[in-house]
Formats: C-alpha cells, sequence, structure tokens
C-alpha cells in the first residue's frame, strides 16, 4: 500500500469516526435538552377562604397558592375567592364536602359546633407547648392521623386537610379600658370562636361567636362590646383602634391556632399523585412564608398602632392568665367524657409534657436579653 492510500485510508476512517461521535452526541444533547415534563392534565381547583379579600389572611392563603402554581408547573392552578363569594366564613367545611368547593382555606374552629374536638386542631388547652410544637405534634406526634379520624370516621365528611401557620399567641383582645383582674372581665359581652368561647364563659363572660367580618357590625349594634380575633394585622384593618385604645396581649384561649387547608376527598383523589403531594407539601412551604410575613407584618403594625393611633398596649395581667387555665382545668373535666375528645387531649398532653420540657429547659432567657438591649420598652 503506497503512502498516500494509507493517508487516505486513515482519513476516511478519521471521518467515520467523528461522524458518528457527532450523531451520539447529538442525540444525547437531544436527550438531555429534553425536558422532564410533567404529564399530568392542566386542572383548576376552586377555592375560598374565609377571609375578607383585603385581610393579611387572605395574603397568605395566596402565598399557598402561589406556591402550589409554581410547583406544579402551570399545570394546577387554584383559583382563590374571598369570603362571601360562594359561601359564608363558617360555611366552607360544608362547601368542600358537597363539592361547592374544591377547597378552602380556614381554622377548625369555625366547624367546632359539629364537634368539639375539632377545636384541639387549634385552639386547644395549652400544656406549655406553643404554636410550632403543636403544629409538630399534628405531623409527628399522631395529629393528622386523629384530624383524618374525626373528619373522615366521625364526621363521615368527604374532606381531607392539611396544617399551615403555627399563629402566634392570639391578644386577650380589645376593651373599653384597662382589665386588671378577672372580675373586671365579667358580664362583658365578648366575642371568640371555638374552645376559647367555654374558656371565657367559664370566667363570667357573655361570649358570641362571630367570624372576623361581622365583628366591626356586632361592635356597633352592642351585640359584643369586646373582643379579640387574632393579630395587630388583622386587628387594625378590622378598624379596632377606632372603637377601642385599649389593646391586652399575651393569654391563654387561643395561643397554638394555624390555618386548615381542606380539600373535597373525591376531587384531591381524582388528581394525579404528583398534584396531590403539591397541594399537601406547599403547606410546608407556606408554612415558612406566612411565618415570616407575620412577623414583619404583626410586629410593625403593632408598633403603628402604639405611636400613629394611640392604642395602650398592655401585657395581660398573671392572674387574668391563671384564671384561663382553671377554667380550662373546669372544661377539659367535662369535655373529657367524650372518648374521642379525651383521646385528642391525652396524645397533646403527653407531647407536651416531653417537647415542652425540652424547651423550656433548653431555651435562652431572651426576655433577659431583650431588656439588656432595649431596657424599659417591654409594656409592664
Amino acid at each position: 500500500m503506497t503512502e498516500t492510500s494509507k493517508t487516505s485510508k486513515y482519513a476516511a476512517g478519521r471521518r467515520r469516526f467523528l461522524t458518528g461521535a457527532a450523531a451520539v452526541t447529538a442525540g444525547a444533547a437531544t436527550t438531555i435538552a429534553m425536558p422532564n415534563v410533567s404529564r399530568a392534565q392542566t386542572v383548576t381547583l376552586k377555592m375560598q377562604g374565609s377571609w375578607p379579600a383585603k385581610n393579611v389572611f387572605t395574603d397568605m392563603a395566596k402565598q399557598y397558592v402561589e406556591r402550589v402554581e409554581k410547583m406544579a408547573g402551570g399545570r394546577l392552578k387554584v383559583d382563590y375567592l374571598p369570603t362571601g363569594a360562594v359561601v359564608k366564613a363558617f360555611q366552607v367545611q360544608d362547601a368542600c364536602h358537597k363539592g361547592v368547593l374544591d377547597g378552602a382555606h380556614s381554622v377548625t374552629a369555625y366547624w367546632y359546633g359539629k364537634n368539639k374536638a375539632a377545636s384541639l386542631f387549634g385552639t386547644g388547652p395549652v400544656f406549655g407547648c406553643n404554636a410550632s410544637q403543636i403544629l409538630a405534634w399534628i405531623h409527628f406526634g399522631g395529629g393528622k392521623e386523629l384530624y383524618r379520624e374525626l373528619v373522615q370516621d366521625q364526621l363521615k365528611l368527604n374532606i381531607v386537610g392539611f396544617f399551615a401557620m403555627p399563629m402566634p399567641t392570639q391578644p386577650l383582645g380589645w376593651f373599653k379600658k384597662k382589665v386588671s383582674s378577672a372580675d373586671d372581665l365579667k358580664g362583658l359581652k365578648y366575642r371568640t370562636v371555638g374552645l376559647a368561647t367555654e374558656i371565657m364563659q367559664g370566667m363570667g363572660l357573655k361570649v358570641t361567636q362571630l367570624p372576623g367580618g361581622e365583628i366591626m357590625p356586632a361592635l356597633e349594634k352592642g351585640v359584643i362590646e369586646a373582643f379579640e380575633f387574632n393579630n395587630p394585622t388583622a386587628d387594625s384593618q378590622f378598624g379596632a383602634q377606632d372603637v377601642s385604645k385599649h389593646y391586652h396581649m399575651g393569654s391563654y384561649h387561643q395561643a397554638a391556632e394555624f390555618f386548615e387547608i381542606m380539600f373535597n376527598k373525591d376531587r384531591f383523589e381524582s388528581l394525579p399523585a404528583e398534584h396531590q403531594a403539591i397541594l399537601e407539601h406547599a403547606a410546608e412551604a407556606a408554612n415558612t412564608a406566612n411565618y415570616g410575613f407575620a412577623m414583619d407584618t404583626y410586629s410593625r403594625d403593632l408598633q403603628k398602632l402604639i405611636n400613629e393611633n394611640g392604642v395602650n398596649v398592655y401585657r395581660t395581667d398573671t392572674s387574668i392568665m391563671k384564671a384561663q387555665l382553671e377554667s380550662w382545668d373546669k372544661t377539659l373535666t367535662r369535655l373529657n367524657k367524650d372518648p374521642f375528645f379525651k383521646k385528642v387531649v391525652e396524645s397533646q398532653r403527653a407531647w407536651s409534657e416531653r417537647v415542652a420540657f425540652y424547651d423550656l429547659v433548653n431555651s435562652a432567657d431572651y426576655k433577659l436579653a431583650y431588656e439588656h438591649y432595649f431596657p424599659g420598652k417591654l409594656p409592664a
């Protein structure tokens, strides 16, 4: 073979190799470039909240919706509506059960009238755990299994639900004058919801359950003369500062509440598994977003109430909170006659004995640190 022939043969072989390699590379590039696109069909769910359109809780519900839609890549949409768009605030569970709504954003205290154990999943007794620790009980201490038992087995409701947002302690509320003792509360016409109604009634108040949107009309009509709702932002959005200048913070009536995000069970189970997972785990994502948003917003609006609206902010007197604990004791003794109610309470109590022990023994004294750096700022 001549040198020229060798060169030609080598060149032809090299061309074949490069051509083959290019084809393989192009094929690989095509494979890599192809996104792992979800094959789930695009669906839209109709969800209503228990909150007015202009309310911080609506903002938090929308944080959940945004996370669902982004995690689903646009293949799962949520048409979120404010209270009253389809049904009233206290009616969203019934609407989900019947399929009138696909989903709802609310709190379990709003359907406490069906079974008093409902309130244990948001406005239950305080054994030493805060809201974050009771939300941990729902996820890791058997709470979600007990919730499913209550909703599906006890009440026979066509509902599945998830929880998000460990709410900061809800203030004792708004009053016409400073209250310094449990005796100052007796006889007051007061608004709250859930088991808190029984706690406050046990202390001698005359309690009315109302959704947030009905608080101001009830004040104007004299149906109530004192109330609590939830936090400085939501309270100021209702105009509480325009009817009262006495705001008492710290209470055991609702110290561990969270949002209930519920869905019609048939509708939920008809969705692809990936969409079901997104609806469930987006609640965990919203949990972080809601809480961070709350810390920023609630703290800013509390300062606004003090500095711009002339509201007197007090730390609720310890004697009042002790009276609340005594009222809780009596309420639990009475309601624990129901076996399921007692089972949930005992589960929370066992969890709190272990978890609160760890937290209280281990936590730094944050109040001591605050007073060190900001002396004289905290109300007496």
